[in-house]
């Protein structure tokens, strides 16, 4: 299956100034795949070293992290040669190794010629604690998410609409209707498949739902036993109640996150380290809100008001154990949460295309659901479940900062109107 990875990592292959890559995100969006993958392709060999399969590895790193130590026993480990430029290093799980991580410092430093990428689940949990020493400044970094809408319509044989569905958000001009409905249908298989590439290669060979929710309850699974295996004793089931009301949260009318629903007069100073693990671990992402439109946004935000969305679509649906076809036909049942199942999947799509995203309100309670930096310019984008795309909150946005012209995405087809970009929701990958 094709990974928008892999352009990322042939310019890293390329460059004179590449430094060892720390490949970084949640369990099972495919970092391992798209590395060995990449390898195979692009090297004459992979070293291929995994700490959590391969515990006694650690003592290797116990003596001695210079690489002029370390290449001969790897290549013994490895039963094979490692060479200069020609072999890939790979070590995977490598927070289990807080001495492997410190030894990129070394290979930085003293053999630049080596290429190496590592790889880990909760490599922002691990980094983040006081004992780890972190190669500051002498690493590259890029952080890999699930599937996003437009890898998953590759994966089912779309590249015909794929690229009539870019088009038209260039040109603005609507898609055919047919293909239209087609992409909208493909959108919701997505909602309810997510981005999971197990998840998506088992939909692209059997179309069976059921198959699939249960690969999503088992990495959901993995996740629970990441939080009782890597956290603090304390803080495992604050953990695991704040991941479990998230998606409770996400039905209500106004997402932004409150401590007061995870338990009867629950603090930010009970759960904010919870939430903190679970950011840091990929499972979920925070956007705050931004108290001014200026530039730069960051400088804005208010550090008390935020969202709280969750990485994958498919997980989201299993973890509210939504029926594949409530979602696929958006039944009225589910009418409470349409919407925010559409504002996190369009957080999950802008994410993925490197946006930091932010969302505004005002004093009289108008609200814009993301607000991003686009090609220099502060850009609001709305998000609406269906076709009823009356905004009054991007009316009042545009009058008061007068933007030089606004995102609408929800079900209707592309277009341009009153300085307002009309886009599909299964567009979102083009923005």
């Amino acid at each position: 299956m094709y990974r928008k990875i892999m352009n990322f990592l042939e310019t890293w292959r390329e460059n004179k100034h590449r430094k060892p890559l720390i490949l970084q995100g949640a369990r099972q969006v495919g970092k391992t795949y798209s590395i060995l993958e990449f390898g195979r392709k692009h090297y004459d060999n992979v070293a291929y070293f995994n700490f959590e399969t391969n515990p006694r590895l650690n003592q290797t790193f116990e003596e001695n992290i210079s690489p002029d130590y370390l290449i001969p026993i790897l290549s013994h480990i490895a039963g094979q040669t490692i060479v200069r430029e020609k072999t890939l290093i790979v070590f995977d799980e490598v927070q289990l190794c807080e001495r492997a991580l410190t030894s990129l410092k070394y290979f930085c430093e003293d053999a630049p010629d080596y290429h190496i990428i590592v790889a880990g689940s909760l490599l922002g949990v691990a980094v983040n604690r006081v004992e780890f020493s972190f190669p500051v400044g002498k690493v590259d970094m890029k952080t890999m998410y699930p599937m996003d809408v437009e890898e998953f319509m590759l994966a089912l044989g779309e590249e015909m609409l794929v690229a009539q569905i870019r088009k038209s958000f260039e040109t603005n001009m609507p898609l055919a209707s047919a293909l239209h409905d087609v992409a909208m249908q493909l959108y919701r298989q997505y909602l309810v498949v997510g981005g999971m590439p197990e998840c998506v290669m088992q939909f692209a060979q059997t179309r069976d739902y059921i198959l699939v929710r249960h690969t999503q309850d088992t990495i959901l699974a993995s996740y629970l036993n990441d939080m009782s295996k890597y956290n603090n004793l304390n803080e495992i089931k604050k953990t695991r109640l704040a991941y479990d009301n998230i998606t409770v949260q996400l039905s209500k009318r106004n997402t932004r996150f409150q401590y007061k629903l995870l338990k009867k007069g629950g603090r930010a100073s009970e759960f904010e380290n919870a939430i903190e693990w679970l950011c840091l671990s990929g499972i979920v992402s925070q956007v705050y809100k931004v108290e001014q439109i200026r530039k730069p946004l960051e400088n804005y935000r208010d550090i008390d008001a935020f969202k709280i969305y969750v990485s994958d679509l498919g997980l989201l649906c299993a973890k509210k154990d939504l029926a594949a076809n409530d979602v696929l036909y958006m039944v009225d049942e589910i009418n409470d949460f349409k919407g925010g199942m559409a504002e996190n999947y369009v957080n999950v799509q802008l994410s993925m295309n490197g946006y930091k995203t932010y969302y505004w309100e005002s004093e009289r309670g108008a609200e814009i659901d993301f607000v991003i930096q686009r090609d220099g310019q502060i850009i609001p984008i709305e998000v609406k479940s269906a076709d009823n795309t009356k905004a009054k909150s991007l009316k009042v946005y545009m009058e008061t900062y007068k933007p030089a012209y606004a995102i609408k995405l929800s079900s209707k087809n592309f277009g341009f109107e009153d300085g307002k970009k009309i886009v599909p929701l299964y567009a979102a990958f083009c923005i």
